[in-house]
């Protein structure tokens, strides 16, 4: 196993021991360290061919490329800070003093205060209060929204803290989408699905639901815990996704999950992937469930 390759992203200096591509040899041959085991990411930096490339190793790749002397910010820190299901074709965004950059990575020009940077394993970037102040204010809030739910729920970071960002910006391009955007925006959503539906619901005009409602025993553990869901009337609303259906033990959890809540009072609208293409169907399923549980909808 000695020919294993142990780190996942590598770093050639300039000068590096990679040999001179040869007249009529593929130019990729020649952009790997170790010959086809590595394929470029930006420049002198590269990552194992078996690996797929997330957001996160797009960003510890842009830091890589910059030497250590930048700043992530934007949908970059985010990625640093854990959080889910960004789209990797988004370019990196840095601050450094150099502006020029590769393909695939963003300089910006923004100024930040000392307060809004930190070190997160071994890498400057930006706060989460900060990067959601950026992310929101680059995004349309149809993109936005999914990063910033994602982006809160990694790091349990809450608006008010962006809102205190956006105060001491007030002429800041794009402040006032962020801050409609936020008002919008949720940390309980564990998924891009869960975020729209519920958008789909406050978007019908229906009440906004708490999201990750727990359901807890005579132990005070938490027992049950719903996507979303209203507890004044009790309607619940969850978003299956395939395993919920293909996978036999966690169908039958579900059922039991399900009369636990009806035996608490409680009834609850299941939404599968193939509902979501009929928003129509869901938002009436819902309303008629508050509706009969004596909400004025």
């Amino acid at each position: 196993m000695t020919d294993r390759i142990p780190p996942i992203i590598v770093r050639c200096h300039e000068r590096s021991t990679v040999p001179r591509q040869r007249r009529g040899e593929a130019r990729h041959r020649d952009a790997s360290p170790t010959g086809t085991r590595y394929r470029a990411v930006y420049r002198n930096v590269y990552i194992a061919r078996d690996i797929k490339l997330t957001a996160l190793l797009k960003a510890e790749a842009s830091w890589l490329w910059a030497s250590g002397e930048a700043i992530l910010v934007g949908v970059s820190a985010a990625a640093v800070h854990r959080t889910k299901w960004l789209d990797v074709k988004l370019p990196a965004e840095l601050i450094r003093a150099d502006r020029h950059s590769p393909p695939g990575i963003v300089i910006r020009s923004w100024s930040l205060r000392p307060d809004e940077c930190q070190m997160v394993r071994g890498i400057r970037v930006t706060t989460p209060a900060r990067t959601a102040y950026d992310v929101g204010c680059s995004f349309p809030a149809k993109r936005a929204i999914p990063m910033l739910d994602a982006l809160l729920n990694a790091t349990r970071v809450p608006p008010a803290e962006v809102l205190k960002i956006a105060d001491a910006n007030p002429g800041a391009r794009g402040i006032r989408r962020l801050r409609s955007t936020l008002a919008l925006v949720d940390g309980g959503a564990e998924s891009p699905q869960e975020t729209r539906l519920r958008l789909m619901l406050t978007g019908a005009n229906l009440p906004p639901p708490e999201t990750q409602i727990e359901f807890r025993n005579a132990f005070g553990e938490v027992r049950i815990r719903v996507d979303m869901g209203w507890r004044e009337w009790r309607v619940a609303v969850e978003y299956d996704g395939e395993q919920h259906w293909t996978d036999a033990r966690q169908r039958a959890w579900d059922l039991e999950r399900i009369a636990l809540l009806e035996g608490l009072g409680w009834v609850v609208v299941r939404v599968s992937a193939d509902m979501m293409s009929r928003p129509g169907v869901i938002v009436e399923r819902v309303r008629a469930k508050l509706r009969a549980a004596g909400c004025a909808v």
